[in-house]
């Protein structure tokens, strides 16, 4: 299985489907392949929901794209790991993705929003069961925490691979949502006195700190420094 992620920047967008419209906000949906890909490529957790014994379950979980298909792991003793690989065609799933990129504080409380940019995937999750694909989709799980570094860690051992599950989901019935821009204020409320405006959220990282154990030898490596 190749790693390398493909150029999309000329690919033709998603195809919008019953569950991909929303039914409010329209015109914030997006089905822009590059647009998705990115949206997903920043995000660290996903939440996987599911139907188990008839009622829903959300659960947050560790993600990874490769192409047009997301990794999801776990423990093999997780029911919906176990799900997808003895339900038949696989375990019918929603995944779905959000950063919040600002608070949006407007006049009146019903105007109150947030800024986002989310994807919403709907399908059908299949148990991987090729050694050679579920060591690849591994690796790109560790990478997509941070690049570079399932080649600066130990791969998995023979155990470490039976005790662990992989479940992968195509991109096939896939959708953006974004709301940006400041707050939606009625015209009467415009003379009030209140504050309003965007509150930008940002993503940052601290200083690296290491184990107790580690070696004081060992230096931060270059693709964390980067970070």
């Amino acid at each position: 299985m190749e790693n390398a992620m493909p150029d999309t920047s000329t690919a033709a967008p998603y195809q919008a489907t019953d569950r991909t419209v929303p039914t409010r906000s329209r015109e914030r949906a997006s089905y822009d392949r590059e647009l998705v890909h990115t949206i997903l490529d920043t995000a660290y957790v996903c939440h996987l929901g599911f139907v188990r014994d008839g009622a829903p379950v959300v659960l947050p979980t560790l993600f990874a794209r490769v192409g047009e298909r997301l990794y999801v792991h776990g423990s093999t003793g997780s029911r919906p790991l176990r799900a997808a690989g003895q339900a038949d065609p696989g375990l019918p799933v929603c995944l779905t993705v959000t950063h919040v990129d600002g608070l949006v504080l407007a006049r009146s409380a019903f105007h109150h929003s947030i800024n986002y940019r989310s994807v919403v995937v709907h399908g059908v999750a299949q148990d991987v069961t090729d050694p050679e694909e579920k060591r690849s989709a591994l690796d790109a799980l560790v990478d997509h925490v941070v690049p570079g570094r399932s080649l600066d860690s130990r791969p998995a051992n023979a155990k470490e691979l039976a005790a662990t599950a992989v479940i992968s989901l195509d991109l096939d019935e896939v959708s953006a949502k974004l709301r940006t821009g400041g707050p939606n204020d009625d015209a009467e409320d415009l003379t009030l006195p209140y504050w309003t405006g965007v509150l930008p959220l940002t993503r940052g990282y601290g200083t690296p700190v290491p184990a107790d154990d580690l070696d004081p030898a060992v230096a931060v490596p270059g693709y964390i420094s980067a970070l």
